[in-house]
């Protein structure tokens, strides 16, 4: 069976144990006793018990098993080949495992067929381990628990303690995997900073990446390969503006509609279709982006005695407004309706508008959460990839006008990053720099939201 197959079976067998513990809570509270926790908590306890070691076990032999086998496959390779200059275990594990995928590139070297042949059979007893090992936690995790269901056993109790522990594992698991990105890009960028000064990257006005030149650590020689980020956030900057010019009121104009003008059935109409925009893939807003407003702007620009690119900034910053309207629509109309409806009835009772109430009293109290919406769609317009890939092309143009080709951060790290590439060279390492950049400046925007929350936070009874 292979860990898909095995993880169906746990979870059957979980489901089985969860109907039998509670039939027998149930049978037991009709008998006469009296149960500590509902019928459920037992179910539920005894399904717990039987799935989620086993699930847990089957996850780390899946991982475990790669490991195991890729140190065994470097045993086959023979002295010689590890001898050579150009030796990778990268490349011999993706050869190995080439044919043991039926992928062959022509006659491989008898090393090769051995090892993929032993992996094969690494792989049969690793699904009976797996197999065996699953089945058996969940049939013995299941039995010894349904042992325990006692009528005063705290079966609630217990299983919220595992719901709390699967929490904080959860937690754990998010915070890790944050750690690990960030170490991941920084200890990259540090190799490409070895190779490429930080104020030529941080200050450098041309990005050309395509041809590397001289080694750049202490040689003082520039080459062809020029690595200067200015030009690549200028345009990040320019498209995230145009796209926050056409979001930001928009967003904040309807979710004022939504929250102060418009009837209990308009609401219930228009809020669920705005945020389906948010629902649209990314590449079919690119998709819009490239084969209906780029050759609009530029035939109405064409029209005007205007040199619009075809693919401009314009039309990259203006489908990703569309697309970042319900980011700020949606949580501004939340923060909107949390402002208690004393302030309102207040304002009236002194006599305002209700346009002076939304203005000089609703707006004001919930400025903390606005700011938070529009940085959040900030954050979300600068970490765009797809509509700006498509729409404004790769040009790693220096300019601040929209109707020019210009192209960002994440373009560029998805055009470095695309296909087989040497991470030994300074244009593949140079990704990393990007995005460690990339990283900083989201931190320091969500710490900018952090501090206006905080400042303007208005307590209410």
């Amino acid at each position: 069976m292979n860990s898909f197959s095995v993880a169906l079976a746990v979870l059957l067998i979980g489901f089985v144990y969860f109907i039998l513990g509670t039939r027998s809570a149930t049978a037991a509270r009709q008998s006469g006793s009296r149960l500590h926790s509902l019928p459920h908590h037992y179910g539920l306890y005894a399904g717990m018990m039987a799935s989620l070691p086993a699930l847990f076990a089957l996850v780390v032999l899946a991982i475990g098993d790669d490991i195991v086998f890729n140190t065994l496959a470097l045993d086959f390779v023979p002295d010689a080949v590890k001898a050579a200059d150009n030796y990778k275990e990268v490349i011999v594990l993706a050869q190995i495992a080439n044919v043991v995928a039926g992928i062959n590139f022509g006659e491989q070297p008898q090393w090769v067929n051995d090892a993929a042949a032993a992996w094969l059979g690494w792989a049969d007893t690793s699904r009976l381990i797996k197999t065996m090992v699953a089945i058996g936690l969940a049939a013995g995790g299941g039995f010894l628990a349904t042992r325990q269901l006692a009528p005063d056993f705290r079966s609630r109790n217990a299983v919220e303690r595992i719901i709390m522990f699967i929490l904080g594992a959860s937690s754990v698991i998010a915070i890790l995997t944050t750690i690990g990105i960030v170490f991941s890009v920084v200890f990259e960028s540090m190799r490409f900073f070895a190779l490429v000064p930080v104020s030529e990257f941080l200050f450098g006005l041309t990005w050309n990446p395509q041809f590397e030149g001289a080694e750049r650590a202490g040689s003082g020689q520039m080459g062809l390969a020029t690595y200067g980020s200015v030009p690549l956030f200028a345009g990040t900057f320019l498209i995230s503006i145009v796209a926050l010019s056409v979001a930001v009121p928009v967003g904040l104009f309807s979710a004022i509609y939504l929250s102060e003008y418009a009837s209990p059935r308009v609401r219930a109409v228009v809020k669920p279709l705005m945020e389906l925009l948010a629902g649209v893939p990314t590449v079919v807003y690119g998709f819009f982006a490239a084969l209906t407003v780029a050759p609009f702007l530029r035939s109405a620009g064409m029209n005007l005695g205007l040199d619009v690119a075809s693919e401009s900034a314009l039309a990259a910053g203006l489908v990703m407004g569309i697309m970042i309207i319900p980011f700020v629509s949606s949580l501004s109309d939340d923060v909107i309706n949390a402002v208690p409806q004393a302030l309102r009835d207040a304002a009236y009772g002194l006599g305002s508008t209700q346009s002076e109430t939304i203005r000089m009293v609703v707006l004001p109290a919930a400025l903390p959460g606005i700011v938070a919406a529009i940085l959040l769609a900030v954050s979300r317009a600068v970490g765009e990839t797809m509509i700006v890939v498509m729409a404004a092309g790769l040009a790693a143009n220096l300019s601040l006008n929209p109707l020019d080709a210009v192209t960002t951060v994440t373009a560029q790290i998805v055009t470095i990053l695309v296909g087989d590439q040497e991470f030994e060279s300074a244009k593949t390492l140079s990704a990393f720099a990007l995005a460690l950049t990339l990283i900083v400046i989201t931190l320091g925007l969500n710490f900018i939201a952090l501090q206006v929350v905080k400042k303007y936070r208005e307590a209410y009874d």
